[in-house]
C-alpha cells in the first residue's frame, strides 16, 4: 500500500495542475478562515439572543454578580502566573530556534515564538469568553425556569453553552489557519537546501513551526484544567463537608460561606477548563494532519476545510435543539442529541463534497479512503458518548447497581463504583482500537489524524451540550440562594440532572478525541524526528524503548495523584475557613448575618493556582528530559506508554465519578431506595464525594497531559533529528532534569511543607444547634424551640443525634 506520509509522495504529485494542488497557501486555508469568521459572527448572534432573556430580581442579580466576580478574580490570578510562563517559554523558543533553525532560516525562532504566543493567547481568550458568558447565562436560566418553564430555560442554558462552543472553534480554526499562512511566508533563501524552496517545502516548514501553536494552546489548557479542577472540587468538598455534614444545612444555603466559591468553581473548571481542553484537541488534530501531509497541498488543505465545514454544520445543529415544558429526562436528552445528530449528518455531506472536489481528478479511490476515515472518526465519537451515557446515566443498570449497593453502606458503594469505572474502559478502548486499525489500513497515519479531525468537526455543538451543564447547575444554586419557590428548583434540578449526563458524555468524547489526537501527534513526532529516515527501529523489546514505555505509563498515575492530593489540601483550607466563620460570626447560623464569601473565593483561588505548578512542571519537562537525556527512541516509548495508561485511567476516573454522582441523583430525583435522608442516600453521598475529584479534576486533566507531552515532543523533534542515537545529547537533558528537581524542592518548601490541621475544631462548633432555612419568623424563634423541618423541601425529620446528611440538606452535589 502506498505510504502517503512519505516526504516525496502525495496525491498532488499525480496531477499538480488540479485544484487544490495548484493553489498557494492562503487558498489552502481559505475555508478555515471564512468558517472561523462565520463562527465568531454566530457568537455575536448568540450573545444578542441571550441578552433578550431577563435577568430576574435584584437579589438574583447580586448572587450572579458575586459568582461572576469570583470567576473573574480566579482567571486574573491564574493568567498572571501564566503570563510569566508564556514569556519565559517564548524567550527560550526564540533563542533555541534562532541558534539552530530546522529550516536553515534564522527567522525560525521568531516563527516558533509567535506561534506559541498566539496559541496560548487564543486558548486563554476562549476560556475567558466562555466563562464570562456562562456566568451571565446562569441567572437568566433561573429567571426562565421561574417565569417561562422548562423548555425556555433549556434554550437559554444551551445558548450560553453554545457561545463557549462557537468561541472555541472560531478562535481555534481562525488562529491555526492564519498562523499557518503567515509562517509559510518568507522562506526565500538561506534554507537547508541552499536555494529557493518550492511551495511543498514551505508547507513542510510551516507545519513544523505550527507545533509551537499547539504547544501554547496545550500549556494553557493544562493549567486551566488543573487549576480549575482543583478550585471547583476543593470548594465543593469544603462547602459540603462543613455545611451539609457538620452544620446540617441544605446545599447552596446562603449561610454557607463556601457556596459562592462552589458555584464559581463550576465555571472555572467545567466551562473555562473544558473549553481550553477541547480547544487544544481541536487545533492539535489539525496540526497533526497538516504535519503528516508532508507538504502535499491537497492533504494539507483537507483538515482546514473539513473543520470549516464542521462549523457550518454545527450552526445548523444548534437550531435543532429544543424541548417541551413537560419533557422528562429521556426527552431532554434527545433534545440535545438532535443537535449532534443534525450537525453530524450535515458534516458528512459537506465532507463528501470536499473530498470529491479535492481528489476526483487525482486519485478518487484514495480520496474516498480518507473520507471513510472521517466517517469512522465521527461515528467513533458518537459511540463513545453513547457508551459513556450508558455507564453514567441512572436510566441504565450500571449506575442503578451502585445505588443498590448503597443498601449495605458506603464501602460497597465505593467498591461497586470502582468496578463500574474499570469495566467501562472496555468498550471505548475497543472503539478506539477499531478506529485506529481501520484508518491505518485505509490511509496510514494521516487517516488516523483525519479521524480525529472528523470526530472534532462538530465541536461547536458538542461543546455546547457540555458547557450547558454548569450553567444549569449555577441556575439551581441561584434559585436556592434567592429562596425562590420549590417548583423553580425542581425545574433547575431536571436541567442539572441532564447536565450531569452531558458532562459525563462530554468527558468521554474529550478522552476519545485526546487519544486519537495524541496518537496522530506521536506519528508526526516519529516522522519529524527522522527515526525511519535514519534507520532507527522503535522495537518494544528494546530495553531503551521499554524503559520509556514504563516511564510514560507511570506519569498519568503520578499526575492523577498530585491533583487528588491537591484537592484534599485545598479543601482543607476551605473547611477551616468555613468552620471559623460559623464559630465567630454572630447570627450566621441563624441566618441573620451575612457570610464572608469573598474570603473563601480568595482561598480557593490562591490554593488552586499554587497547586497547579508541580503537575505542570512534570508534564512539560518530562518529555524534554527523556528526549534529550536518553533519545527520541525512549521518548517514543514514553509517549506510547503515557497514551495507553492515561486513556485507561482517565476513562475509569471520569466514568466512576459520573456514576457515583448519578447514583445519588437517582435517589434524590426519582426517590429510589426510600429517597432522601435514608442510609442508602447517605452512602451514595459518600461515593459522590469520592467521585468529585475523579471526574472533575484528575480524570479530565489526563487528556491534556497526553496531548501536551505529544505536542512538546513534536515541537522539539527538529532538534532531536540530527542526533537520533541513544544518549547522544545527554548533557542537554541534564538541564530540564535539574529544573524538575529544583522545582519539586521549591514547591514542597513553599506550599507543601506546612499543611493546615483540618482536625482542629473551633469553640462551640458542636454545641449550637443550627436552624434550618425557614421563613423569617421561624428563624427568629429558632433559639426558643427545636429546629423544624423545611416544609418547602418536604424532607424527612432529622434525628436528635449528631448532625447528619438528612433529606433537608439532600446532598445535592454539583455536576
Amino acid at each position: 500500500m502506498t505510504n502517503y506520509t512519505d516526504l516525496d509522495v502525495g496525491y498532488c504529485s499525480l496531477d499538480p495542475r488540479q485544484f487544490p494542488c495548484s493553489e498557494n497557501p492562503i487558498t489552502l486555508v481559505s475555508l478555515g478562515l471564512a468558517a472561523s469568521g462565520l463562527g465568531l459572527i454566530m457568537v455575536f448572534f448568540l450573545l444578542q439572543q441571550l441578552r433578550k432573556a431577563p435577568r430576574g430580581t435584584d437579589h438574583m442579580n447580586k448572587i450572579s454578580d458575586q459568582i461572576k466576580s469570583g470567576a473573574r478574580a480566579f482567571l486574573v490570578t491564574e493568567y498572571k502566573y501564566l503570563t510569566v510562563f508564556v514569556v519565559v517559554v517564548c524567550t527560550i523558543l526564540l533563542i533555541l530556534y534562532s541558534l539552530d533553525p530546522p529550516s536553515g532560516d534564522k527567522t525560525d525562532g521568531i516563527r516558533y515564538a509567535a506561534c506559541f504566543l498566539m496559541g496560548a493567547f487564543l486558548s486563554g481568550a476562549a476560556g475567558w469568553g466562555g466563562m464570562a458568558v456562562a456566568t451571565d447565562a446562569n441567572v437568566r436560566t433561573t429567571q426562565a425556569a421561574d417565569k417561562e418553564g422548562l423548555g425556555v430555560a433549556l434554550r437559554v442554558a444551551f445558548t450560553g453553552g453554545a457561545v463557549m462552543g462557537f468561541t472555541v472553534v472560531g478562535l481555534g480554526l481562525g488562529g491555526v489557519s492564519l498562523m499557518f499562512f503567515l509562517v509559510s511566508l518568507g522562506y526565500d533563501s538561506n534554507t537547508d537546501s541552499g536555494e529557493n524552496p518550492d511551495v511543498e517545502a514551505k508547507l513542510r516548514y510551516a507545519a513544523d513551526v505550527l507545533a509551537g501553536f499547539g504547544f501554547g494552546a496545550s500549556s494553557i489548557a493544562l493549567f486551566a484544567r488543573v487549576a480549575g479542577g482543583i478550585y471547583t472540587k476543593a470548594a465543593d468538598v469544603g462547602a459540603d463537608l462543613v455545611g451539609k455534614v457538620e452544620m446540617d444545612i441544605p446545599e447552596d444555603d446562603p449561610r454557607n460561606p463556601a457556596v459562592i466559591a462552589d458555584n464559581v468553581g463550576d465555571n472555572v473548571g467545567d466551562v473555562a477548563g473544558m473549553g481550553a481542553d477541547l480547544f487544544e484537541s481541536f487545533v492539535g488534530s489539525i496540526i497533526a494532519a497538516v504535519t503528516l501531509a508532508s507538504g502535499d497541498r491537497a492533504m494539507t488543505a483537507l483538515p482546514f476545510w473539513i473543520s470549516g465545514a464542521g462549523i457550518f454544520a454545527a450552526m445548523i445543529g444548534y437550531f435543532a435543539v429544543g424541548a417541551a415544558d413537560d419533557a422528562g429526562q429521556k426527552e431532554l436528552m434527545f433534545a440535545l442529541h438532535k443537535g449532534t445528530i443534525v450537525s453530524s449528518t450535515f458534516v458528512l455531506g459537506f465532507s463528501a463534497i470536499i473530498i470529491w472536489q479535492f481528489f476526483e481528478d487525482t486519485d478518487s479511490e484514495a480520496g474516498w479512503r480518507i473520507y471513510a476515515c472521517i466517517v469512522i472518526g465521527l461515528v467513533a465519537g458518537v459511540l463513545i458518548g453513547q457508551v459513556t451515557e450508558y455507564f453514567t446515566s441512572y436510566s441504565y443498570w450500571p449506575t442503578k447497581s451502585i445505588t443498590d449497593a448503597g443498601v449495605t453502606g458506603p464501602a460497597t458503594v465505593i467498591i461497586q463504583g470502582l468496578g463500574v469505572g474499570m469495566i467501562s474502559c472496555v468498550f471505548p478502548v475497543l472503539i478506539i482500537v477499531a478506529t485506529i486499525l481501520g484508518c491505518n489500513a485505509l490511509a496510514d497515519g494521516y487517516g488516523i489524524a483525519m479521524a480525529a479531525v472528523g470526530m472534532l468537526s462538530t465541536l461547536g455543538v458538542t461543546l455546547a451540550t457540555d458547557a450547558y451543564g454548569p450553567i444549569a447547575d449555577n441556575a439551581g444554586g441561584i434559585a436556592e440562594m434567592a429562596e425562590l419557590e420549590e417548583r423553580v428548583r425542581d425545574t433547575t434540578d431536571a436541567l442539572d440532572a441532564l447536565g450531569n449526563t452531558t458532562a459525563a458524555t462530554g468527558k468521554g468524547f474529550a478522552i476519545g478525541s485526546a487519544v486519537l489526537t495524541a496518537l496522530s501527534l506521536l506519528s508526526a513526532f516519529k516522522l519529524k524526528a527522522g527515526l525511519d529516515e535514519a534507520g532507527v527501529s522503535v522495537d518494544i523489546t528494546d530495553a531503551v524503548v521499554l524503559s520509556g514505555v514504563l516511564i510514560g505509563a507511570m506519569l498519568p498515575f503520578l499526575f492523577a495523584a498530585l491533583t487528588m492530593l491537591s484537592v484534599q489540601k485545598a479543601a482543607g483550607a476551605i473547611i477551616i475557613e468555613v468552620r471559623r466563620q460559623f464559630a465567630e460570626i454572630p447570627g450566621l447560623r441563624e441566618g441573620t448575618a451575612e457570610a464572608d464569601s469573598d474570603k473563601c473565593v480568595a482561598i480557593s483561588t490562591q490554593s488552586s493556582v499554587e497547586e497547579m505548578i508541580l503537575p505542570g512542571i512534570y508534564a512539560i519537562l518530562s518529555p524534554i528530559t527523556v528526549g534529550f537525556l536518553v533519545g527520541p527512541k525512549c521518548l517514543t516509548g514514553m509517549l506510547g506508554g503515557a497514551i495507553a495508561s492515561g486513556m485507561m485511567l482517565a476513562i475509569m476516573m471520569a466514568n466512576a465519578g459520573g456514576a457515583w454522582d448519578n447514583s445519588k441523583k437517582y435517589i434524590e430525583i426519582e426517590g429510589a431506595k426510600g429517597g432522601k435522608g435514608t442510609e442508602t442516600h447517605k452512602a451514595c453521598v459518600v461515593g459522590d464525594t469520592v467521585g468529585d475529584p475523579f471526574k472533575d479534576t484528575s480524570g479530565p486533566a489526563l487528556n491534556i497531559l497526553i496531548k501536551l507531552m505529544s505536542i512538546i515532543s513534536l515541537t522539539i523533534a527538529p532538534l532531536l533529528k540530527s542526533n537520533p542515537e541513544d544518549w547522544a545529547t545527554w548533557y542537554y537533558g541534564l538541564i530540564p532534569l535539574a529544573l524538575m528537581i529544583i522545582g519539586t524542592i521549591a514547591v514542597y518548601w513553599l506550599y507543601w511543607r506546612e499543611i493546615a490541621d483540618i482536625t482542629a475544631d473551633f469553640a462551640a462548633s458542636d454545641d449550637v444547634e443550627t436552624p434550618k432555612k425557614e421563613d423569617g419568623a421561624a428563624a427568629a424563634a429558632a433559639e426558643e424551640e427545636p429546629v423544624k423541618e423545611d416544609e418547602a423541601a418536604k424532607d424527612v425529620e432529622p434525628t436528635n443525634v449528631e448532625p447528619e446528611i438528612t433529606a433537608g440538606d439532600g446532598g445535592e452535589e454539583h455536576a
